[in-house]
């Protein structure tokens, strides 16, 4: 990526979305990285609420969805092609289980790279039965062919079998029978139009309120038989990077210590503490934000300062810091991308405590060559 990068929020969060894909092993073993590992994905499936009412959060998504579905029951006809998108952690999965469930209809879930080949897909779709929903996770990695098999899929409930070589060739149609495509993508915007057109309803998941996940916190708590007070519960969410995901997976080590260390009850101090030993701090940085930061700030006078030349005083790969670091950071405010190079913010000094550089100090990385 070139210096000339914008601190467009939207952006950040396409590409932390998208860093989460391809730098799966960094992301997943960060405690506040939005990635599921195999334990977040068996603590997710009992936690999961199973109807819209439920559902916490996303207001105009559920308010939107539950019309679309309610219309559909009346019809006594299958819901619509739905497509979702938004940042890992956020509940595409879970919406996918609901629409399941609230249309009373079996759910099978597969994933864009997992079809690599047209016949991959042509498989799973003549072994739908009528109203199931398809779950299409990560859709916009899905090979060409199957995604050009997938259009007359959704719009015709057909898909043509290319049977023989050359020639000979010969294409045999085979009807499906109705049923709903669930599709999510943290990369909405490299769905061709032809794909994302045929989807009748839309949505983009946005990331959650404090107030939001305090509700998740304090749900997840009673579904774990964990004691925990409002106090406690803020201070999780405050540190949850607006991520449900991330939410559940900080409460679950508040218990850990709190059982260890306390009575097993979370309270503020409690939660503070437990934070402290993880080295998730109150704005939801850990040790690889501090030390992107850190570096930004104390080495570099606050910058500007090449993305390799930061990464290598961090001690990280380049791809690390640009992908899982950099968007969080941009997001909040605390780092920005400019044609000169990375440069921190007052909140970033602020946040670590020290005190800017006078204006035109001799510090940061352009002044050593006399800039």
């Amino acid at each position: 990526m070139n210096w000339d990068d914008t601190t467009d929020e939207a952006a950040s969060g396409q590409e932390a979305a998208d860093a989460a894909e391809r730098l799966g092993g960094p992301e997943a073993e960060r405690l506040v990285g939005a990635v599921a590992d195999g334990e977040d994905q068996a603590v997710e499936a009992a936690l999961r609420p199973k109807d819209l009412g439920e559902f916490i959060g996303q207001e105009k998504v559920r308010v939107q969805l539950d019309l679309v579905l309610r219309a559909a029951r009346a019809r006594g006809a299958t819901a619509d092609h739905v497509l979702l998108s938004g940042a890992p952690g956020l509940g595409k999965t879970t919406l996918s289980m609901i629409i399941a469930a609230e249309m009373g209809a079996p759910i099978r879930i597969t994933s864009g790279p997992a079809i690599q080949h047209a016949g991959d897909l042509a498989a799973i779709l003549s072994s739908l039965q009528e109203g199931e929903v398809l779950f299409l996770d990560e859709i916009h990695r899905m090979s060409r062919p199957a995604e050009e098999m997938l259009y007359m899929a959704m719009e015709d409930f057909r898909v043509d079998v290319i049977v023989g070589k050359g020639p000979g060739a010969t294409a045999i149609p085979l009807e499906l029978p109705p049923f709903t495509l669930v599709g999510a993508t943290t990369r909405a915007g490299l769905l061709p139009p032809p794909l994302r057109d045929r989807f009748g309803f839309t949505a983009h998941m946005e990331f959650y309120e404090p107030a939001e996940l305090e509700r998740v916190v304090h749900r997840s708590a009673l579904l774990l038989d964990v004691g925990i007070d409002a106090e406690g519960a803020a201070e999780i969410a405050g540190r949850s990077r607006g991520t449900p995901r991330i939410a559940n997976r900080l409460l679950r080590r508040v218990r850990d210590y709190a059982q260890v260390k306390a009575d097993g009850a979370i309270n503020r101090e409690i939660a503070g503490a437990a934070l402290k030993v993880y080295e998730v701090d109150g704005r939801g940085l850990d040790r690889l934000d501090r030390a992107v930061l850190e570096a930004l700030l104390k080495l570099f006078g606050g910058g500007p300062v090449g993305l390799s030349t930061l990464a290598v005083a961090v001690g990280e790969e380049r791809e690390t810091v640009e992908e899982v670091a950099e968007p969080f950071l941009v997001r909040e405010g605390l780092l920005a991308r400019t044609p000169r190079g990375r440069v921190a913010t007052p909140a970033a000094w602020a946040h670590l405590g020290l005190v800017p550089p006078r204006q035109g100090a001799g510090t940061g990385q352009q002044d050593l060559f006399g800039s």
